[in-house]
């Protein structure tokens, strides 16, 4: 799908309801009467069984209606394919179809669905739903759902899977006095999907927060794509729900073991640039600094409050994030030893203790936004006599403002900051009445400062033998097996990894020989699709010298046949030995999920790779700087930089192997699962000792 133009959807015209009608409790009627009350455009209802509604003219179908920029489909679900190919014949581009009964209800339904998407492309139609609660735009007034309020106006685009979760936001909202620019609910997203409005809105200069809550996501190489972009420029927060494995439970890999669904969408979120958060309490305090304050120059945070315990508690919040209390300067604490009491604690958390007035705290904060070590303040209160919320927050507001540095206000206390929250939101200044809020959300500012500021590099192409990794590929197919193991082994030198010398042999004879080719004692497995984890059975041999080939030949055969007297056996591979002493086992991955395409893992290997779960994902394709990236991110990574006098392994090659397997499984879709393990990394390379993959076959 490419780009679609969505302006006109939030800024039309004249709306149309087709289906409207003044019963009482219905549907239509509500969608009439919410733009009859709000909208700065023109209403035409479409209802053949009415010459009017609400006094205003009613039409028998867009077509003999007045030119219409909007069509808001609310009649039963047999008559919404033929509305939509009279919103086609009649020039509408924009649709929104509220009725249910769709996708989400069966067979028949989805049956229905197809059709709705048929005639859609037919006609080029931006179509949201169907089974969606509508749309709003505050610049025009519209409300073209059937919730019960419109939103507040504000500078923030909110799209939902949820409809209901729309009106419970809203109500919330419209009492916290948080405002929207433009509200979609995406509904069973039959055309119109989360990309499309994510790039909509990035290209409007009004947004300057998207937010979601999102149940899937319908392209994740697409939209990791397009929010990358967006990203640059304006920052988008996603509550994601539905954290489940279902992903892993057919996975036979350990990669696939380890991945499930949601890390495939965490690994896509972050490499998108896109802020994760839990709860709608967090999307929305994230959404409002991220609309109303400058990023903050460094991650050193100044805290000034009255209130010792409080102050702790804000300290703690700082530590537990990845900010950092600031150090003030010499010439900052001689200022505040001069202006504070004697009690007063003048290092940071500054308490400028329970007596405080507003010119105290003043002082304070002005002395600590003028620190060059300080990139953001939290100013935290409690309610005293001697304190007049009100005034504070005008200080606070012109103090900020004189900076230009961020500042997340903690006023505590209930009805007394009503009026103050609203001076400070006059500046964009978020008032919390938690620290750990307030601190939390001042990470998240910081956090998009370190998104926009980076810059994407294309994937490394490197020059490999497609051709013969696909006759290795082609051997499951010739075989009628979906599975290969170290017999594939030559699919990974064919893309450059790094292999020992092996070779599959198929009788103690043929295995003597191929021992002879090789210097030193080998290393022998069992070769068979039916058996995945071979060192449990005792199918893996270590340290065979040549005499013993013959006898260790038979001696793995005999036990693969006790274990699995059914299992085909391929053979033996006689490997040369990589000494697993002098380097550190890790795990390269991939896992090939649902809507994001192949999830890469790298981690600590060897056989207790999924007892110890050290691992972290990215999804392909990679770039060198996202590879290196997860060399560092797992706990083991000091043993790979030499801890306890160990020699440093070559992570260079261990972050090339990565952008390799990459590659390879980007270039095949066909491979649905891969192991390395263990890629052994030493000071002098990666070596990749064992392999298993699962391969779709049809896609060969």
């Amino acid at each position: 799908m490419g780009d679609r133009v969505l302006s006109d959807m939030f800024a039309p015209s004249r709306v149309a309801v087709v289906g409207a009608t003044e019963s009482e409790g219905s549907v239509g009627r509500a969608i009439v009467e919410n733009l009859r009350d709000d909208f700065d455009g023109e209403t035409v209802p479409v209802n053949p069984n009415y010459d009017d509604v609400f006094g205003l003219d009613s039409y028998a179908d867009l077509q003999s209606a007045p030119d219409v920029d909007l069509a808001v489909v609310v009649v039963p679900p047999p008559y919404v394919v033929d509305v939509l190919r009279d919103a086609g014949e009649a020039g509408v581009d924009d649709v929104v179809v509220i009725t249910a009964g769709f996708g989400e209800t069966g067979s028949e339904g989805a049956a229905r669905e197809r059709e709705l998407q048929s005639v859609a492309d037919e006609y080029d139609l931006n179509l949201v739903g169907p089974n969606s609660l509508g749309v709003i735009s505050t610049p025009v007034g519209m409300n073209a759902t059937f919730g019960p309020e419109n939103a507040l106006s504000g500078s923030m685009s909110f799209m939902s899977q949820s409809g209901a979760f729309i009106t419970a936001v809203l109500d919330w909202a419209n009492d916290q006095g948080i405002g929207f620019r433009d509200v979609v609910s995406l509904g069973n997203k039959a055309v119109l999907d989360e990309t499309d409005f994510v790039r909509a809105w990035g290209d409007d200069p009004d947004t300057d927060v998207v937010l979601g809550y999102l149940e899937g996501i319908e392209d994740g190489g697409t939209f990791i794509d397009a929010a990358r972009e967006v990203t640059d420029d304006t920052p988008i927060v996603l509550v994601k729900s539905g954290r489940t494995d279902a992903g892993a439970q057919a996975a036979s890999s350990h990669t696939g073991t380890l991945a499930g669904s949601d890390r495939a969408y965490q690994a896509g979120l972050d490499q998108a640039g896109v802020l994760r958060v839990e709860t709608v309490q967090e999307l929305f305090d994230y959404a409002q600094i991220l609309a109303g304050q400058p990023m903050p120059d460094s991650d050193d945070v100044a805290v000034v409050t009255n209130a010792g315990g409080p102050g702790v508690m804000t300290t703690d919040a700082v530590g537990d994030s990845d900010l950092s209390m600031a150090s003030f300067t010499e010439e900052t604490l001689d200022a505040l030893s001069e202006a504070m009491p004697e009690e007063a604690n003048i290092y940071n958390p500054i308490d400028a203790i329970g007596d405080a007035d507003v010119e105290r705290f003043r002082t304070a904060l002005d002395l600590a936004l003028g620190d060059d070590n300080v990139g953001a303040a939290v100013v935290l209160s409690a309610p005293t006599a001697v304190i007049d919320y009100d005034d504070l927050a005008a200080e606070v507001a012109d103090l900020q403002a004189q900076y230009g540095k961020p500042v997340a206000a903690v006023l505590m206390g209930g009805e007394r900051t009503e009026r103050a929250a609203d001076v400070l939101a006059g500046q964009g200044i978020p008032n919390y009445f938690d620290p750990a809020r307030a601190v939390a959300s001042l990470d998240a500012l910081a956090s998009y400062r370190e998104v926009s500021e980076r810059t994407y590099q294309q994937p490394t192409e490197f020059d490999v033998d497609r051709e013969r990794a696909r006759e290795v590929l082609g051997r499951a197919e010739e075989r009628g097996d979906n599975r290969l193991g170290v017999e594939a082994m030559d699919l990974l030198s064919a893309y450059g990894i790094p292999t020992p010398t092996s070779e599959l042999v198929d009788s103690p004879a043929d295995a003597v020989a191929a021992a002879q080719d090789v210097d030193g004692e080998v290393v022998m497995k069992i070769v068979s699709p039916d058996i995945l984890h071979k060192s449990d059975i005792g199918g893996v041999k270590v340290g065979v010298p040549n005499e013993d080939v013959y006898d260790a030949y038979e001696d793995l055969v005999t036990r693969a046949r006790n274990y699995q007297p059914d299992a085909t056996i391929l053979g033996v591979q006689v490997q040369e030995m990589v000494d697993l002493d002098a380097g550190t086992e890790t795990i390269v991955g991939m896992n090939r999920d649902p809507q994001f395409g192949p999830l890469l893992l790298f981690g600590l290997g060897g056989i207790f790779v999924e007892v110890i779960e050290d691992t972290t994902f990215r999804v392909a394709p990679v770039t060198e700087r996202e590879a290196r990236e997860m060399t560092e991110e797992i706990d083991a990574a000091p043993l790979l930089r030499g801890a306890r006098g160990r020699d440093p392994a070559d992570v260079d090659d261990v972050v090339e192997t990565i952008q390799r397997l990459s590659q390879l499984v980007t270039d095949f879709p066909a491979i649905l699962e891969l192991d390395i393990n263990p890629l052994v990394a030493t000071p002098a390379g990666v070596q990749a000792i064992d392999v298993r993959l699962t391969v779709d076959t049809d896609k060969l």
